[in-house]
């Protein structure tokens, strides 16, 4: 699902991963269920909301979409943005599954062993690429943690009652 933030109540859709071609064409990485529907929801505008554009997508590319920004008509222009999310309001998103959630849902939420021990919060979901990562704030103080977002290592989403459920595996005491 996609990424989100929770404080102006907009979901992170996708991302601007550089220029695409010589004709101001940027390569895509949308970060939706349905990777061709981050066109689909309107105008989509920058983190600090300074811009907003239209999106139409060209055609497929690995890892991605090329497609064409309203206000972008150079290649420079398009390499400019790489780096750039792209939000859109959460109202125009469909509402999750049963059994689904945006990944802004899960900000600032516990973050329990099987047997209910706080372990933190959660900072964010990562999408390294090769799966995505759940971050979180250990309760204690000290680097934050990154778990495998996978039903093995976070067995349980409740978003209702503010809560995740890490499975981390037990460490091997070399001592002994």
């Amino acid at each position: 699902m996609a990424a989100g933030d929770k404080m102006t109540n907009r979901v992170c859709v996708g991302a601007i991963a550089g220029a695409f071609g010589v004709r101001g064409e940027a390569k895509i990485k949308s970060f939706t269920d349905d990777p061709a529907a981050v066109a689909t929801y309107g105008p989509l505008e920058t983190e600090d909301a300074s811009r907003r554009f239209e999106v139409r997508i060209a055609r497929t590319i690995k890892g991605g979409f090329a497609a064409r920004l309203s206000g972008v008509t150079t290649r420079e222009e398009a390499e400019a943005l790489k780096g750039t999310r792209l939000y859109v309001s959460r109202a125009v998103l469909p509402p999750p599954d049963e059994d689904e959630f945006y990944y802004a849902d899960l900000i600032g939420l516990r973050v329990e062993d099987g047997g209910g021990a706080l372990l933190g919060k959660v900072k964010a979901v990562q999408e390294f690429g090769a799966g995505d990562m759940l971050e979180y704030v250990p309760d204690h103080g000290g680097e934050t943690v990154l778990v495998p977002f996978t039903r093995e290592a976070v067995p349980q989403v409740d978003v209702a009652n503010g809560r995740v459920v890490v499975d981390l595996p037990v460490e091997i005491d070399d001592e002994g």
